[in-house]
């Protein structure tokens, strides 16, 4: 039996110029002759992928309304004047039939369009059942399903270009190169082991060696990359800290490009954790402006600072602000000391008072002199950023592991070969060495998805949101 025809709106639930119905399944071309009338005729049977057609939308009568509609030979009410676009199977996003109305966008319209759709016979779409249904129809795996969600989650462009890269198979491809290897050396040892009689060339050690470093290096060149890629394609969570009035809340706004934090003279004024997404350069920073880490008897303001002490804790970045128009305080020193210094940036703010040459010496971590009032040291911060964290060399096009699943499997996989060269070189025979090597390929056909569990795949599509 068929799987049932779905439907959702697939634009943005808000106004808009254009709002998109999205219908698939065996019955999306019934369901669109019932409640589309062409301006001119339209052989349904045969139609062409990605054909076009201007006309009306129509109200579709429930069964318990149809005996209203013979009463007073009232047709269908016209919902909106509308493109069909129709995409014949295999030629679809899902590789079922696949119909789209393109209405105006206005949410009454979109809801009345949905709601016909609906009484002609589909039933609501769940999160991400379109891309599951072409990841089960062979048209995606698993980690191009996964950019998808990738694309529309992007908050950068080269967070947009790797997710591209990952939908045209970047991953896929580095994946599946390292597992042919490891399958055409598995086949030649399952031969040599299980057919002793035949004439079947025994493999060389050093041949051996060399095809599981090679998928060692690879694979563990992927994951070595991951927290960096991480940072580029999720964001990196920072974390503004510094004591109260060292300008944490004014460089916050000068970051996000408008008043986003109250700043005041008043110490304390900052009490709870103020959150922006902001754009430096091609890094996306999710900025954390902190309660002031000092001292006090203010329950509420002593709330705020173990919030900002635990921030500090789990941020990928720390941006440390100090005053460099005053004195270093204890409280200073006291806050370095908290600082991990291979994730920190030091900032002297205020660098337009004062000659902060007198700060040498204060941290081994990198200092960058800024002004938040003045809008002075930000290519610098942006600079000291990628190096601190090694952004520069990003490069969006290469193959990436985009999410934890996706570095499970291959860390799994990693450690499978390097079980595998472990019994290799302890001279173990080669039908143990087989076992380590099948749990390898095992891992990286999950990785991709065509040997997925339906708990994994369950997983990763109620990720995504409803019509996509």
């Amino acid at each position: 039996m068929p799987n049932p025809t779905i439907a959702a709106i697939a634009t943005a639930q808000a106004p808009g110029g254009i709002g998109v119905i999205r219908i698939s399944g065996h019955a999306a071309f019934d369901i669109a002759q019932r409640l589309f009338v062409p301006k001119k005729p339209l052989d349904y049977s045969q139609l062409r992928s990605h054909t076009m057609a201007y006309g009306t939308l129509h109200d579709f009568p429930s069964p318990q309304n149809q005996p209203f509609f013979d009463a007073y030979e009232a047709p269908p009410q016209v919902v909106d004047d509308i493109i069909c676009l129709f995409f014949p199977a295999p030629h679809s996003y899902t590789g079922e039939h696949v119909v789209e109305f393109q209405c105006h966008g206005g949410m009454v319209v979109m809801q009345r369009a949905l709601q016909a759709v609906f009484a002609a016979g589909a039933q609501p779409a769940g999160p991400g059942e379109f891309t599951r249904r072409a990841y089960e129809n062979g048209r995606l795996n698993l980690t191009q399903a996964e950019a998808v969600m990738q694309l529309i989650a992007a908050t950068s462009e080269q967070a947009a270009r790797a997710a591209q890269a990952a939908m045209g198979g970047a991953l896929s491809q580095a994946i599946d190169q390292t597992r042919a290897a490891l399958i055409a050396l598995q086949a030649h040892i399952s031969a040599w082991v299980d057919y002793p009689e035949e004439d079947i060339p025994a493999l060389q050690s050093e041949e051996i060696s060399n095809i599981l470093q090679t998928a060692q290096q690879d694979l563990h060149a992927l994951i070595a990359r991951a927290p960096r890629d991480n940072l580029m394609l999720q964001g990196i969570n920072t974390a503004l800290v510094g004591r109260p009035n060292v300008g944490k809340s004014s460089l916050l706004n000068l970051l996000a490009g408008y008043d986003r934090a109250i700043v005041t003279p008043t110490p304390g004024t900052t009490r709870d954790t103020v959150t922006e997404t902001v754009q430096l350069g091609n890094l996306t920073l999710r900025l954390s402006d902190t309660a002031g880490i000092r001292h006090t008897e203010d329950a509420i303001e002593a709330a705020g600072v173990q919030r900002s002490r635990t921030a500090l804790a789990q941020a990928d970045l720390i941006l440390a602000v100090f005053d460099a128009s005053q004195p270093l305080t204890a409280e200073d020193h006291e806050l370095l000391s908290q600082c991990d210094s291979t994730r920190t940036i030091v900032i002297f703010n205020k660098c337009d008072l004062c000659d902060i040459s007198a700060s040498g010496g204060f941290t081994s971590a990198p200092t960058v002199p800024l002004s938040a009032l003045h809008g002075i040291g930000i290519p610098a911060l942006t600079q000291a950023i990628e190096q601190l964290l090694n952004t520069s060399s990003f490069n969006p096009n290469e193959a990436m592991l985009a999410n934890e699943r996706q570095r499970v499997c291959a860390q799994q996989a990693l450690s499978a070969i390097e079980e595998a060269l472990t019994a290799h070189q302890s001279g173990y025979p080669l039908d143990a060495i087989s076992i380590c090597i099948e749990d390898a390929i095992t891992q990286l056909f999950a990785l991709t998805g065509e040997r997925a569990t339906d708990v994994v795949v369950d997983e990763v599509f109620a990720r995504f949101c409803v019509g996509k």
